[in-house]
């Protein structure tokens, strides 16, 4: 299903957190390993930027095992390297994404979080385990946070994306049509799902996300030349 027909300027950007606000745990692999003690190179799983090779990531892009079974099992893979038991995913992340969370962020991201606010559009997480996977603290780590109008996190709903639901339930807090919405998502699964709601959906491709970036600017009517400036704005201030 491709977006609406004749789709209105879109007043607010709902971002996926995990990949499209933060770099994916496969860029930082050599930070991880910098922060777990671990050797260079001792991480080489890599999902999308070499799918052939990781055969985990092929099965979970097959729906056989869901996102969150292929991180669990990441996650007991790289503890065994430390000798530990870890049953958590959020003892992988909060291990592995290292003492400034700045690092994790995508280095788009702030520019276009800034000059989405600065032109006046709302702003949402819809995320299927942001604390479950980043821990509660991240919240406040990452400062620009602060500026969304509305974060759902299925770590409390229950939701999960593609489910029709947790599109609604974050439309429904911004207070728009889901059609007044542009929404970035790394999994095609998860963009189609917004697509069905009626959402101006993007895929972000990990290995060229400026694109998906670039598309939503436009999409929410907001110049190019205005989110530089706004950049330098945030920059100098």
């Amino acid at each position: 299903m491709s977006d609406p027909v004749g789709a209105p300027q879109a007043e607010a950007l709902i971002l996926d957190f995990g990949s499209v606000v933060t770099l994916t745990l496969f860029e930082t692999h050599r930070l991880s390993e910098r922060e777990l003690g671990l050797p260079a190179n001792t991480l080489t799983w890599m999902g999308p930027f070499d799918p052939l090779a990781d055969t985990l990531w092929a099965s979970m892009q097959r729906d056989e095992i869901s996102e969150r079974e292929y991180w669990l099992q990441r996650t007991k893979e790289v503890g065994a390297l430390l000798g530990e038991e870890w049953s958590e995913i959020v003892q992988f992340v909060s291990r592995t994404r290292g003492r400034n969370p700045a690092e994790i962020v995508r280095p788009e991201i702030p520019t276009l979080i800034f000059a989405a606010k600065a032109a006046g559009r709302k702003l949402a997480i819809l995320s299927n385990e942001l604390d479950l996977f980043y821990g509660r603290s991240i919240r406040t780590e990452l400062g620009f946070l602060g500026d969304f109008d509305v974060i759902n996190d299925a770590t409390y709903t229950g939701v999960l994306k593609p489910d029709r639901q947790a599109y609604d339930a974050c439309v429904s807090q911004l207070g728009l049509a889901a059609n007044e919405c542009v929404f970035i998502d790394d999994q095609i699964r998860n963009v189609i799902g917004g697509r069905n709601a009626g959402l101006q959906a993007l895929h972000l491709d990990v290995k060229n996300p400026q694109a998906a970036f670039n598309a939503a600017l436009e999409r929410l009517g907001i110049d190019m030349r205005f989110a530089e400036a706004t950049n330098k704005q945030r920059a100098s201030g």
